[in-house]
């Protein structure tokens, strides 16, 4: 896969780490101090990581106490906030200038436009599944989310697949009819989220590095937000809101979802900026597995024999993709070095 898309849409992408810059400046001590710079940069990396998938990874958690709000009140604020808060982080690193640069950008703003009306599904989606006791089939969707990308990379792409990566799409094709079985239905939570959120990542990886995450995320929040506040004015209209209606304590928690949303988002760029794309290929299984673990554990969901045999075969595709993902890194890292040595 050419890039790891989070669960809120940025797109992983390479750059240079601070410390192969300053070592190339450094004396005699160079080789000395260049792996300790470049030890702490990964493990800095490993730890945005970390948190940035784990708040994701704890997102139902924080759905569940803005109950009795539904997901398209939730959305709604979340949308509205999370301008206002970008607002202040673009204000605060002084970028206005990037923004009004991404905005006259027609290639730019189309893309981000339509990256907006993919994270709003993939938002709403996975909200309604939350909010309705549905959050074990929401975590399937990140489960299956890889093997969409890979999909994509054939049908969209035109790439061709490695042994391996057949295996596992092929897996996952078993894993879906064993899990439509198990429902009675096509898992069509999980599904919407695993294509919305690939789709979505491929828009993003098509904008590449002409914006950075706080930029892109201000544009589709800028897309997004009439809708938002017409939403919220409607819900307030008809006495259906909750924002002002259960009390100060609900109040603040539905105006935090702007921090809740571009926090995770930051981690994961500070963390995309220090690690190889096989390490955070790896990372981004944490938040759909912290997911399955909450709707198990905290939510009480119901998991039947069928369902977790549907599950094991989802995770056996992961395994192999897995595998062919580590291979492939070790072999792209032995050639590299057989080039540097020539």
């Amino acid at each position: 896969m050419g890039f790891v898309p989070s669960p809120d849409g940025s797109s992983s992408l390479s750059a240079p780490a601070p410390a192969a810059a300053a070592g190339s400046s450094s004396g005699p001590s160079s080789p000395a101090a260049g792996p300790k710079a470049v030890d702490k940069e990964t493990t800095a990396g490993v730890l945005f990581g970390i948190a940035a998938y784990g708040l994701w990874g704890l997102l139902p958690l924080y759905f569940f106490v803005l109950m009795p709000a539904g997901a398209v009140e939730i959305v709604a604020n979340r949308v509205v906030w999370s301008l206002l808060f970008c607002a202040l982080l673009i204000t605060v690193t002084r970028a206005w200038s990037a923004l009004a640069q991404a905005l006259r950008n027609r290639a730019v703003f189309g893309s981000l436009a339509l990256a907006a009306l993919l994270i709003a599904v993939n938002w709403l989606t996975y909200t309604y599944g939350v909010t309705t006791g549905q959050a074990v089939e929401a975590s399937l969707g990140y489960f299956i989310n890889p093997l969409v990308s890979v999909l994509l990379g054939v049908f969209v792409l035109k790439e061709k697949l490695r042994p391996l990566q057949w295996a596992a799409v092929g897996i996952g094709f078993v894993a879906v009819g064993v899990l439509t079985y198990s429902y009675g239905k096509l898992p069509w939570i999980a599904l919407t989220l695993a294509f919305s959120f690939g789709l979505y990542g491929f828009v993003k990886k098509r904008v590449g590095p002409r914006v950075d995450a706080v930029t892109s995320l201000s544009v589709e929040t800028m897309v997004l937000a009439p809708f938002a506040a017409a939403t919220m004015i409607f819900l307030a209209a008809t006495g259906t809101d909750t924002l002002t209606t259960q009390g100060p304590g609900h109040f603040w928690l539905l105006v935090a979802s702007g921090v809740i949303t571009a926090v995770p988002l930051l981690f994961f760029g500070a963390s995309a900026r220090r690690l190889p794309m096989t390490t955070i290929g790896l990372l981004q299984y944490c938040a759909p597995v912290l997911q399955f673990i909450i709707a198990l554990v905290v939510f009480r969901e119901a998991m039947t024999v069928d369902r977790w045999i549907g599950f094991g075969v989802v995770w056996l595709a992961l395994a192999v993709l897995t595998v062919d993902m580590l291979g492939t890194a070790r072999r792209n890292s032995v050639a590299r070095r057989a080039k540097r040595g020539t």
